[in-house]
């Protein structure tokens, strides 16, 4: 069990991670959870999550929320080379989860940040990393384990939640929910869909199936572990298609099962050759 959760990962698979996360919550912040800042000019209608109300954090107000993005930013574009990975890191954590916080206590929570959030708390816990440092180090294997544990437990509580709103029966994914969401969500290709409802029946059922054994990803390797990033990323790309609804917090986070240390061998003479220029 010690040694599953402590699998011997590259330090350089860290050193990816932080750049493409950090970069990406910068993203994050101005297209999916982009409206924190606004709600700080309306504290009134803040309604605090559980854990907002746990830590007793309080209301935003315009200061507040101009701080907060102000922190992000920097700290963002400090973790994102490397640099500082402790301090910019335990920095982008709180903050980013203060700011999901305040950008979802409106009555609409969006679990697709799950494995974000996780992986920004858990990333600073390696400190230093290079981009082709290929040691193996069970700290690094560790923060790379919880990210994936949070990337397939977003699907596997999806199933579970999808079960105990039907009052514990598997009664989801025969229902008209897809048909609904697409009706919810006109667009050209989901209008077209509505013409068969047994297929929407049929990728219900395939969604769900899917959800309810992603806990499988965890133990696979190799071409298996290939097709089923494939199959969820998929899955994402026709929630895209069909009802505009983009998963790309989590789909992200999937990077965490990719062998990123090998980009190094590519990207290390690069940088170094711009190293140099620098210097000179």
């Amino acid at each position: 069990m010690t040694s599953w959760f402590l699998p011997p990962v590259a330090i350089a698979r860290i050193a990816w991670l932080r750049t493409i996360l950090y970069l990406f919550v910068l993203l994050d912040m101005h297209v999916f959870v982009n409206d924190t800042r606004s709600k700080g000019h309306s504290p009134e209608l803040y309604q605090p999550l559980f854990l907002a109300r746990l830590l007793d954090l309080p209301r935003p107000s315009v200061p507040l929320t101009n701080t907060l993005y102000g922190v992000l930013i920097v700290a963002c574009l400090v973790g994102a080379t490397n640099r500082l990975p402790r301090l910019a890191g335990w920095i982008v954590a709180p903050a980013f989860t203060w700011w999901v916080l305040i950008g979802m206590s409106d009555g609409k929570v969006d679990h697709d940040h799950l494995a974000l959030v996780v992986a920004l708390w858990v990333l600073p816990t390696v400190g230093r990393a290079r981009y082709g440092d290929l040691r193996p180090s069970e700290l690094a294997g560790w923060a790379v384990r919880c990210v994936q544990i949070a990337v397939v437990a977003t699907y596997a509580l999806s199933a579970l939640a999808k079960i105990r709103s039907a009052d514990w029966a598997f009664t989801w994914p025969d229902s008209a929910v897809l048909t609904w969401a697409i009706v919810r969500r006109p667009n050209p290709l989901g209008e077209r869909l509505l013409n068969y409802p047994w297929l929407l029946h049929i990728m219900q059922w395939i969604g769900f199936t899917g959800e309810i054994l992603s806990p499988v990803v965890l133990w696979l390797r190799g071409r298996w572990l290939l097709l089923a990033a494939l199959f969820f990323l998929g899955f994402h790309a026709a929630n895209t298609a069909m009802l505009g609804i983009t998963f790309l917090p989590t789909a992200i986070c999937w990077l965490a099962f990719a062998p990123l240390e090998r980009l190094g061998q590519f990207a290390t003479p690069a940088v170094r050759a711009a190293t140099r220029k620098v210097r000179t």
